[in-house]
């Protein structure tokens, strides 16, 4: 079975404050997209990735490859105007079945188990994400107020989101719309479900600084 990963790498980090986009800023002498790449090799060396990258990032991602002796099969891919676009534009680098797992380059702290848990469910599924209880107490905003909910019919989502490849490309032959805001969304609109898997709680999406201090944490 063909196993594809495309790595979404296109974010600018406004919101980390940094002189770098937050997947090349540095954990211990390593951009972070390089730490999310290793895991996914950890768990299947023959995966062929579709890095996803702004053009004028790719100078950058040239040069920090250069830096490391990582080695591993992958394509680059422009990021469009939002991730929509961005995932349609690699998927279109595919063209062969098999299964493929789409990935936010800032969360390194994904788990082997967490991949496993979506790799082994995509036999049966074509869709699979994987995602972790809500710990908060949370409430549903109505007009005028709000109201408490139970927070155990609720999860909250992650990625790696894996696919089967002809169903997502099918899925993402479609126009945007502003309630796509991730993959499993987008399937949604075509296939109506998607599978649940666990998660890990750890496997938190680097977007500021607090979230950098942690990733840091876990990853020494």
């Amino acid at each position: 079975m063909t196993h594809y990963v495309i790595i979404v790498a296109g974010g600018s980090g406004k919101r980390m404050n940094a002189s770098l986009p937050k997947q090349f800023i540095p954990i211990n002498q390593k951009p972070i997209i390089f730490h999310t790449i290793e895991k996914f090799l950890a768990f299947d060396g023959s995966i062929h990735f579709i890095i996803a990258l702004q053009e004028d990032m790719i100078s950058l991602w040239e040069n920090e490859l250069k830096k490391t002796n990582l080695l591993f099969n992958h394509t680059i891919s422009l990021a469009g105007e939002e991730r929509f676009h961005t995932v349609k534009n690699a998927l279109s680098h595919i063209n062969k079945d098999g299964i493929v797992g789409i990935h936010d380059a800032v969360r390194p702290l994904v788990n082997l188990k967490t991949i496993k848990n979506c790799v082994n469910s995509i036999g049966n599924h074509t869709g699979v994400i994987p995602v972790v209880p809500v710990v908060d107490s949370i409430r549903e905003l109505k007009e005028v107020n709000s109201i408490a909910v139970n927070r155990a019919n609720y999860k909250a989502v992650q990625t790696p989101q894996y696919f089967n490849i002809k169903a997502i490309k099918q899925a993402y032959n479609t126009n945007y719309d502003a309630i796509f805001t991730d993959d499993a969304s987008v399937y949604e609109q075509k296939f109506n479900t998607v599978h649940l898997v666990d998660g890990n709680e750890e496997n938190i999406k680097i977007t500021t600084q607090k979230d950098l201090v942690l990733a840091k944490h876990y990853l020494s």
